[in-house]
């Protein structure tokens, strides 16, 4: 079978590549070794009949304000693509048991954080309308290709319009620690905690260089566009985006997965799939894969890459992430009161030294004591995702070593995940019970996918990294996934990487599909 472009992994950036081609007059083929669309973006009855989960991501987002949904919205939304806002959109409790919450009427957050400090309240506004003039540039930074000239435009043209003074101050952003852009900003240590707990989401403890950027876009993109999640489960987006390509006259091969890229002349000619069937690609061949399960399993070693595959050998990985999916009664009753059961995400994160500890004891391989978790509560906005009156709850535990040396608390013995994910499970669950009591009364059903679990369903999350690789700053921008291949390109002439190993990095904006397919064209 003949196609323009064949490409391996239908995670959303594959999918939105082919879409982009498709539309464009490709002939296109996606095989997926998987029995279903999605990669980390799938919606499962992980639990109990009628009860529907995120796997992995929940938050959409990126995907929302993203160039390839505005590409293609109209259609999107007639293949049944659905969006739920979110009025609050995440909060944080503390020790205390009070919370900092951010909702998109700016009156309401501002009043939980004037409560804290006066000057902070009034930082919060000057940082929200500085956000208003700079998001432009910053979001169209993200969304270039790195380098392009269409990058270097964007800071020429920031530059003639906010002068010298911004670059140096966006610099510093892009190369801040949480803790250090966020003292240089705030005083009260609970807003603080509340938006470095972002940082999390990515592989970023407080200290950690470069991490400084996220927390500050989220909290400011939250506070001015809010948050979304999909209509019925995250798998929306995967619905839709697999029937637009069909519409399109591409080809989604589901089960299907792909043992060998073929060369021809030293260009990717095609792939050889497991049943032995080849696809061959006139134009390009895409892998929306690992790069290391690319130049590590499908292509064979060739001396001329030597120092490509070196570089690559050394692509760290994130921190492992454990889920807890969990049908509840209802939802939780937290003690730092009733209105946290309005809000998309809850953030067990409750201070800075907290976080910092618990990233060192799992990047030296340790169970921390206090992992921080992300509580996702989406049938607060959801209800179609549970039988009347039943809830379901997500839980992303953050940050977990992949390999177990120890148990920093010193009550967990096991070395492996299978054997010790339900103890650990626990822990998790005591912690949640310190600030939602009862919460296990509540149990209907729970499914728990530690990192090897999360590995097992997608082996593009290696160690259960759910970032497809650290996103520090020797691995980001022009460093993602390796020096002098950023733009996609691989020293193999045909064949092309995107998703979440390559630039704009990980998340639901389908950024690296987008833009690749916009190259290619």
């Amino acid at each position: 079978m003949k196609y323009d472009a064949v490409i391996i992994g239908a995670g959303h950036n594959g999918l939105a590549a082919a879409v982009e081609l498709a539309k464009n007059g490709w002939s296109v083929a996606v095989a997926e070794a998987s029995a279903e669309a999605g990669g980390a973006v799938k919606t499962r009855e992980a639990t109990l009949p009628g009860f529907r989960h995120d796997l992995c991501a929940m938050n959409l987002s990126m995907f929302a304000g993203s160039a390839f949904f505005n590409s293609n919205k109209d259609e999107l939304v007639a293949h049944g693509l659905g969006f739920v806002p979110a009025v609050h959109c995440f909060a944080s409790v503390f020790r205390d048991h009070s919370y900092l919450g951010v909702s998109t009427d700016i009156e309401k957050t501002v009043a939980g954080i004037a409560a804290l400090s006066p000057g902070d309240a009034r930082a919060w506004r000057e940082m929200v309308a500085e956000f208003g003039s700079d998001a432009p540039y910053i979001f169209g930074l993200l969304g270039s290709p790195m380098p392009s000239f269409a990058a270097a435009k964007l800071v020429w043209k920031a530059w003639r319009q906010k002068g010298t003074g911004w670059l140096y101050e966006t610099a510093k952003l892009l190369l801040a620690s949480p803790r250090d852009f966020l003292d240089s900003r705030f005083e009260n240590p609970k807003l603080k905690a509340m938006m470095a707990a972002w940082g999390l989401h990515l592989d970023f403890a407080p200290e950690v260089a470069g991490g400084a950027l996220f927390p500050y876009l989220e909290s400011m993109a939250n506070q001015s566009f809010g948050m979304v999640i999909g209509q019925g489960g995250a798998d929306t987006i995967i619905n839709a985006m697999t029937a637009l390509l069909k519409t399109r006259g591409g080809d989604l091969l589901l089960g299907t997965a792909v043992e060998k890229i073929e060369l021809e002349n030293g260009r990717a000619s095609g792939v050889r799939l497991a049943d032995g069937r080849v696809l061959t690609a006139n134009r390009a061949v895409i892998s929306n894969a690992h790069p290391k399960l690319i130049f590590g399993k499908l292509l064979g070693r060739d001396p001329s890459r030597a120092g490509f595959d070196a570089k690559l050998e050394k692509f760290r990985a994130g921190p492992g992430t454990m889920m807890i999916h969990l049908a509840l009664d209802g939802l939780p009753d937290w003690r730092a009161g009733e209105a946290l059961k309005h809000f998309a995400y809850v953030h067990i994160a409750p201070d800075m030294e907290m976080m910092s500890k618990a990233y060192a004891e799992a990047v030296g391989g340790l169970l921390p004591v206090e992992p921080a978790l992300v509580v996702g509560q989406p049938t607060a906005l959801d209800p179609s995702r549970a039988p009347d009156g039943k809830h379901v709850l997500w839980v992303q535990v953050r940050v977990l070593p992949a390999e177990i040396r120890g148990d920093a608390k010193g009550e967990i013995e096991g070395r492996t995940w299978d054997g010790i994910k339900d103890a650990y499970a626990e822990r998790v669950l005591d912690i949640l019970d310190i600030h939602a009591p009862g919460i296990r009364s509540q149990i209907l059903g729970r499914s728990i996918f530690s990192p090897i679990d999360l590995e097992r369903e997608n082996p593009n999350l290696i160690g259960g990294d759910n970032l497809s690789g650290s996103h520090h700053l020797d691995q980001n921008f022009l460093f993602r996934p390796v020096a002098g291949y950023s733009r996609y390109k691989t020293p193999v002439k045909g064949l092309y990487l995107c998703g979440a190993s390559t630039w704009p990095g990980a998340g639901t904006g389908a950024g690296s599909g987008f833009m690749l397919a916009q190259m290619l064209v």
